[in-house]
């Protein structure tokens, strides 16, 4: 029978298709349990990756608790996948079995539309998510938190060898949605510089980039208390607190990008303040609730309010390339498949420095 999974329609039997094993929330109590389902077998374009570890991304907490009001249960999460590959299909010519491998965000595009042609399949109308997506023919993807994936070489990196695989992981979608705008938006020039709002998963490696790129960094945050981290463990050049109207004042005009990772309700104009003329202020953060903005500040400056959504295939390769040339990974909380569940309460009160990754190789089958 003919199937779509993961982006790919393949003609398969039951007989084929490989078992695996994941952990799944069934309603929207979130709460994940073991899951067991089936693979497609690994065709002439796909790679089949051994999973060993895999990040867990704030976009998942919100996924298996249904607030976005668009999840299909069984939910598999997970899109910052590494592991080896164990399989390669005839037409596969960039990785051979036992290569370190990725998966981020994506697993499919149409491949003819304006932005595949332009190596943005994020911003592709068809694109396939690599898990809670659905496929042409009705079929849901399935992610990370599970044994094995396999995916269409198209949709898959290369993780330089000198990254540990580890700390690498959370790169495939925290590392390229700040690493993607800075590029796009050209904002990676040395002696620029970039404020970053908020701490937490995606702004501790924005401060990474951003210093690796040689700009100038402030952390913008509301805790006082994340002053030393920001400056003395991430490198980061100075510090604001956005709730201190002297500080913020005294930054007026200083920055020639922010990038605003924060995904709670906030107040913009502060921030739009910050900016140089025709400075950008980049949005990679989701709030839930819609944010309230002023035309005035955009006007006077020639300032611009933007969003970007991860980034394409070609980019997020780039991106772990720059990261193994800069030794750029993120700094994680590495733990056992059991504890996930202890892991998202924790997530969801912001309590981890700065992103978990499950050991989905060493605890998963004992979960």
């Amino acid at each position: 029978m003919a199937v779509t999974q993961n982006g790919v329609k393949v003609t398969t039997t039951e007989e084929d298709r490989r078992k695996a094993i994941g952990l799944a929330a069934r309603d929207n109590s979130g709460v994940l349990s073991p899951f067991h389902f089936s693979r497609r077998a690994n065709g002439e374009d796909d790679v089949t990756i051994k999973i060993l570890y895999c990040g867990v991304c704030h976009s998942d907490l919100h996924q298996v608790k249904n607030e976005w009001k668009n999840t299909i249960y069984p939910c598999v999460p997970g899109h910052e996948i590494v592991g080896l590959v164990t399989e390669v299909g005839s037409k596969v010519g960039k990785f051979k079995i036992g290569d370190k491998a990725g998966v981020g965000c994506l697993v499919g595009s149409c491949n003819s539309c304006e932005s595949c042609n332009q190596n943005e399949e994020n911003y592709c109308s068809k694109f396939v998510l690599t898990y809670n997506s659905v496929c042409a023919d009705g079929a849901i993807t399935y992610g990370g938190y599970s044994d094995k994936i396999v995916v269409d070489q198209h949709f898959v990196v290369k993780v330089p060898e000198n990254l540990a695989m580890d700390k690498a992981a959370p790169l495939l979608c925290a590392g390229i949605t700040v690493y993607s705008p800075m590029k796009n938006l050209q904002l990676n020039k040395p002696g620029k510089h970039l404020g970053v709002v908020g701490l937490g998963g995606l702004g501790h490696v924005a401060v990474k980039f951003g210093k690796a790129f040689g700009m100038k960094v402030t952390v913008i945050s509301t805790s006082v208390k994340k002053r030393e981290e920001a400056i003395d463990r991430l490198g980061a050049d100075d510090f604001l607190v956005s709730s201190d109207p002297q500080q913020m004042q005294a930054a007026m005009g200083t920055m020639d990008g922010i990038i605003d990772t924060v995904s709670a309700k906030h107040d913009l104009v502060p921030l739009i303040a910050l900016l140089k003329t025709k400075g950008r202020l980049v949005m990679v953060g989701v709030p839930e609730h819609p944010l309230e903005l002023s035309v005035g500040p955009l006007l006077f400056g020639g300032k611009t309010i933007t969003g970007s959504l991860i980034g394409g295939i070609k980019d997020t390769q780039e991106m772990i390339d720059f990261a193994g040339e800069h030794n750029i990974t993120a700094d994680i909380e590495l733990i056992s498949a059991d504890y996930v569940n202890k892991a998202m309460e924790r997530l969801a009160k912001a309590d981890v420095r700065y992103r978990f990754v499950i050991d989905i190789g060493n605890t998963l089958n004992g979960a």
